[in-house]
């Protein structure tokens, strides 16, 4: 296609292009697929190329100023055409068509210089207006050189017209050919993205096999390194092997000299069991012995125990009068009160002394912990299953709180009666769990003020209930108080917090003998239920700790109002506890224990099957001698009385 010869050649008409063959031409640029874009840039530089050449034929035969206007003619449409295939890209069909129609009024243009060429080349001058003939000759010179144009022009527009039509015949097989090579541009464009994505696999699949065999290759290393340590271990395995072969025989030899030993082991353990069983057996025989001697050795010291206890003189009080008080040496059982008084007829005065005898006298210096000592063994009984029952008795100001719980601050050497006793159940009853003992506890804490019941673990605030003393059933002679919190206690520590709150709660009020007098008799009560699982055995045991009201007679407490009540219900109900103990060492059938509330609650703790210590306490004081002498009286009384032999509470 390149060897054809130009047809540039043939193209000899100075005729501009029509603008219906230039509207085609844009069309067919518009047609053409972007890929033929190149060669039809190619092919339009060739038009451009012809188009320059053809004014200068023109330009050869034609007047000069016609020559200019093909020039500046095709000079413009080359521009346009040089323009559009310089920039690289195929303008759309709406620029070509404004394009076109900016082109159409350069067609006149030739025509215009032609015309304007042939006047200029007619010779004369301009003829006068008279000549006639003369005007008619240069307008036949005019015709006869416009028919030469006409035929000049015809002929190029013949010839124009053929050229057009080989270059549209060449378009169209160009257009065939730009498709034909268009359709193998995309086919080899897709082949080329498949090949390259193929190449793209091919390349990553190198590089993964690549990957892959440097790891192969590391895992052989490390495996051939991992065989030569498992081959040493192996070695020393089959060393270790022989080693622990060797002694395995040894130990076989040693197993079957320690199963001897064992079967000979077993022999001794069994006859060591039985020889515990045996001890066991002897141990419990020797509690149950240690028991009944420890009750013996009590009713030997009799049932009804009595002990004096002398206060000490407070700072605030005289320490000269002390005389009227003697301890006998060497005699801790022995007490005496001495007076001066007047004879029956008034004239002379004589000393008169007043002997007692009592199951143990302390002098105003004993302490807290000598004290407990004489009556731990009483409080041993009630952990065995006996029924026990300790209360304070004596004036008011005599000691007898001060006996029964202590001060306030639980101190080791200042604690009562109660706090002492109370660790001393706990701490045996902890010993005795290894001998097959488990006991339960429950504690509770009353007063009685003007025969009235009160709850010391409620708030007085709270205190709005009928507390009432009934039987827990027809056949069954335990006492219980309704309404009453029993509560069950575990250890020592929570008991002692019982006993601050009872403290709180309990009535005391101002009297002649005492700003603090305890109005009331307060009774602690702690149920001690013990359980042998292995001897199948049961114990029920009620220890009561009891706070007597202050014994003053009325003249000298000098009670008035409310006062005098209560010191009136509080003799009556000591009356009551004295007629009830001398009617059961009289052995009376009717025993008067409903004639006051006190003897009612504590009847299964004062009868015959039951255990009773009492604590006279007395002041030093020479002021208080009358009252001192009436209640070691009472105390004799209650000394003398001889009750049953107290059986103890066992299932």
């Amino acid at each position: 296609m390149e060897n054809k010869p130009p047809f540039a050649v043939k193209a000899t008409s100075r005729l501009p292009v029509p603008s219906s063959l230039r509207n085609k031409r844009v069309l067919s640029e518009e047609n053409l697929p972007a890929i033929d874009m190149k060669r039809f840039c190619e092919s339009s530089a060739e038009e451009e190329m012809i188009h320059r050449r053809i004014p200068a034929s023109i330009a050869t035969t034609r007047p000069k100023a016609l020559a200019v206007a093909a020039v500046t003619r095709s000079q413009v449409t080359g521009r346009k055409s040089v323009s559009s295939t310089r920039s690289g890209f195929r303008a759309p069909a709406s620029s070509a068509r404004v394009v076109n129609k900016k082109a159409i009024p350069s067609i006149s243009a030739p025509r215009t210089a032609g015309s304007s060429a042939v006047v200029a080349t007619v010779p004369g001058k301009k003829r006068a207006a008279w000549d006639l003939k003369g005007q008619v000759s240069d307008m036949r010179d005019k015709v006869t050189s416009y028919k030469d144009k006409v035929h000049l022009l015809s002929g190029d527009n013949v010839q124009l017209r053929r050229n057009m039509e080989e270059m549209q015949q060449r378009l169209d097989t160009l257009r065939v050919e730009n498709k034909e090579l268009s359709s193998r541009f995309c086919m080899l464009e897709t082949d080329m993205k498949t090949v390259q994505e193929k190449l793209q696999q091919s390349i990553h699949q190198v590089k993964e096999l690549t990957s892959l065999s440097t790891g192969q290759k590391q895992q052989i290393t490390d495996q051939l390194q991992t065989i030569q340590e498992l081959q040493e271990a192996k070695q020393s395995l089959c060393r270790l092997l022989d080693s622990a072969e060797l002694k395995l025989k040894q130990a076989e030899q040693e197993n079957s000299h320690l199963r001897d030993e064992t079967k000979a082991r077993r022999a001794q353990i069994g006859d060591l069991q039985q020889e515990i069983q045996e001890k066991e057996e002897k141990l419990h025989m020797q509690e149950m012995d240690r028991r009944h001697l420890h009750n013996v050795i009590q009713e030997l010291k009799g049932n009804i125990r009595v002990f004096c206890r002398v206060r000490p003189l407070l700072k605030s009080e005289d320490q000269k009068n002390l005389d009227q008080i003697h301890f006998p040496l060497q005699d801790k059982k022995s007490l005496v009160l001495s007076r001066t008084e007047e004879s029956h007829i008034g004239r002379e005065k004589e000393d008169v002394k007043y002997d007692f005898s009592f199951d143990h006298v302390f002098p105003p210096l004993s302490s807290q912990a000598e004290v407990f000592e004489e009556i731990s063994l009483l409080v041993q009984s009630a952990l065995d299953g006996y029924h026990v029952c300790i209360f304070a008795y004596g004036q008011t100001g005599s000691g007898k709180t001060y006996t029964m719980e202590g001060p306030d601050d639980m101190a080791d050497e200042t604690m009562g009666m109660i706090p002492r006793a109370v660790d001393q159940i706990f701490q045996h009853a902890a010993e005795l769990k290894s001998r097959g003992w488990t006991y339960k506890f429950t504690a509770n804490f009353l007063e009685i003020y003007n025969e009235t019941l009160q709850d010391l673990l409620v708030k007085r605030s709270e205190k709005n209930v009928d507390y009432e003393i009934k039987r827990v059933s027809a056949t069954n002679e335990e006492l219980h108080v309704t309404n009453l919190q029993y509560v069950a206690v575990a250890s020592k520590e929570e008991v002692y917090k019982l006993l601050h709150s009872a403290k709180m709660n309990r009535s005391v009020a101002k009297t002649s003998l005492n700003d603090r007098s305890s109005r009331s008799h307060s009774i602690f009560q702690l149920r001690i239920e013990g359980r042998n699982e292995m001897r199948d055995l049961k114990t029920n045991a009620v220890l009561s700790l009891v706070d007597l009201a202050g014994s003053e007679r009325l003249d000298k407490s000098l009670s008035k109002g409310d006062r005098l009540k209560e010191t009136q219900a509080i003799n009556s109900s000591l009356s009551n506890l004295g007629l009830v103990i001398t009617s059961l060492s009289n052995k009376d059938t009717h025993i008067p224990y409903r004639n006051s509330k006190l003897t009612y609650l504590l009847q299964n703790s004062l009868r015959g099957n039951s255990k009773m210590l009492m604590f006279v306490n007395i002041s030093p004081l020479g002021e208080n001698f009358s009252e001192s002498l009436n209640s070691l009286r009472f105390a004799s009384k209650v000394n003398e009385c001889v009750v049953g032999t107290a059986q103890v509470n066992r299932k």
